[in-house]
């Protein structure tokens, strides 16, 4: 997704000046599209790198006796009850976030607009033998991921594996076995359409306050280094965390504890570095002359962002509100100590059936997750298509 923000604004006079000058599609590749997304490269490496060795879900259910930290701090806290020993492995999980925000500043600091107010707009030629080859690639990779989803799905409907290969939809009557029922599920897609709501507004706030408002950017270090930290904080640490602190009788958050609300802060919490470095990596792109012409002609900083800023980070405003509510669908780590029988949700819910052993109704529930979530995507796609439509105007040739 970082990628991708970073790829969808361009500037085609670059590209049409290195053509000019006689370089080859190699060339404009090394000296004008990698510089261009360096930032954006870095910052999804750093995603990556950081998602992995912080990630407790695959490490749990099918990681065997390879164990990792976030299995570790599991252990410790659910198996041997040795919360401090829990708590000092969620501390050595913090160094990454240290070492990303050293790398993320370092590449802060050569990254150049990449959209100015007198780009042009990027029109890629059509090439039909490199197409193909991408398609191709493409659809490998799609098929890989698709099997394995295929498989879940098999599961699920199937009336038991291998001996009664009858199609059925016997699994999907959650009432029947121990997992929240089919309340569970509505309690996520509550829970991910909230926090894709309030989730976008508070990041594109953010990253925007830091970005474009003068009186923040002595703030931004700080700002930056603080929305880095939760990429590095494992969701079980963070868990912990919302029940230490939150089910405090003295404190007066206390009411929110075993709600909704509780559910969504976490989510927001969780999942905000990688929507925060998609808001920047947007923002970056574009050039501080917006705001100083702005400035010039007296026009309040608020309707700049409205009127020029908003319209143009559209594309990556809606691909962070996808993010949040597919991620905040499929997460069990982050909520799985806060969760209550009334706010259930389906991520745990699969997780308890199968541990229960009730594999192919933990694999129906998670059908009915892929399926939102693919649903959810479309949704999200037809709104930005539309909304392109109407503000992305100047992206095409006339």
């Amino acid at each position: 997704m970082i990628l991708l923000t970073a790829l969808r604004v361009a500037d085609g006079r670059l590209y049409e000046a290195a053509s000019a000058l006689g370089a080859g599609r190699t060339r404009q590749w090394f000296t004008v599209t990698l510089p261009s997304v360096r930032y954006g490269v870095l910052s999804a490496a750093v995603v990556v790198f950081t998602l992995v060795i912080t990630d407790f879900g695959v490490a749990k259910v099918i990681g065997g006796s390879f164990n990792v930290l976030a299995l570790e701090a599991y252990k410790q806290v659910i198996g041997q009850q040795n919360f401090s020993r829990g708590a000092v492995i969620g501390l050595l999980l913090l160094v990454p976030a240290v070492l990303s925000f050293v790398l993320d500043h370092y590449a802060q600091k050569k990254q150049q607009a990449l959209l100015t107010a007198r780009a042009q707009t990027l029109h890629i030629k059509a090439t039909p033998w490199l197409d193909r080859c991408a398609l191709l690639f493409c659809l490998v990779v799609s098929g890989a991921l698709l099997l394995i989803l295929g498989t879940a799905i098999a599961a699920a409907l199937i009336k038991q594996w291998p001996y009664q290969m009858q199609l059925s939809l016997q699994h999907f009557n959650f009432d029947d076995v121990d997992g929240g029922g089919w309340s569970a599920f509505s309690n996520s897609l509550k829970m991910s359409a909230y926090t894709a709501l309030f989730g976008s507004i508070l990041v594109f706030s953010g990253a925007w306050l830091t970005e474009k408002v003068a009186t923040c950017r002595g703030w931004r270090p700080i700002l930056h280094l603080l929305a880095m930290l939760p990429m590095a904080v494992p969701g079980l640490v963070l868990g912990l965390g919302y029940v230490f602190f939150f089910n405090h009788p003295s404190n007066p958050l206390h009411a929110l504890y075993g709600t909704m609300s509780i559910l969504v802060l976490c989510s927001i919490a969780h999942f905000y570095t990688t929507a925060h470095l998609t808001a920047v990596t947007a923002l970056k792109q574009l050039d501080a002359e917006f705001e100083l012409v702005a400035a010039s002609l007296k026009v309040p900083f608020w309707t700049t962002a409205w009127r020029v800023t908003l319209p143009i980070c559209l594309p990556a405003g809606l691909e962070i509100a996808r993010y949040f509510f597919i991620a905040t669908m499929t997460t069990v780590s982050a909520v799985v100590f806060i969760y209550t029988p009334d706010t259930m949700l389906a991520s745990v819910s699969v997780l308890n059936m199968d541990d229960a052993g009730d594999t192919a109704a933990s694999a129906a529930m998670a059908t009915l997750i892929v399926i939102s979530s693919a649903a959810a995507c479309a949704i999200f796609a037809v709104v930005s298509h539309f909304l392109q439509q109407r503000s992305q105007r100047w992206r095409r040739q006339e």
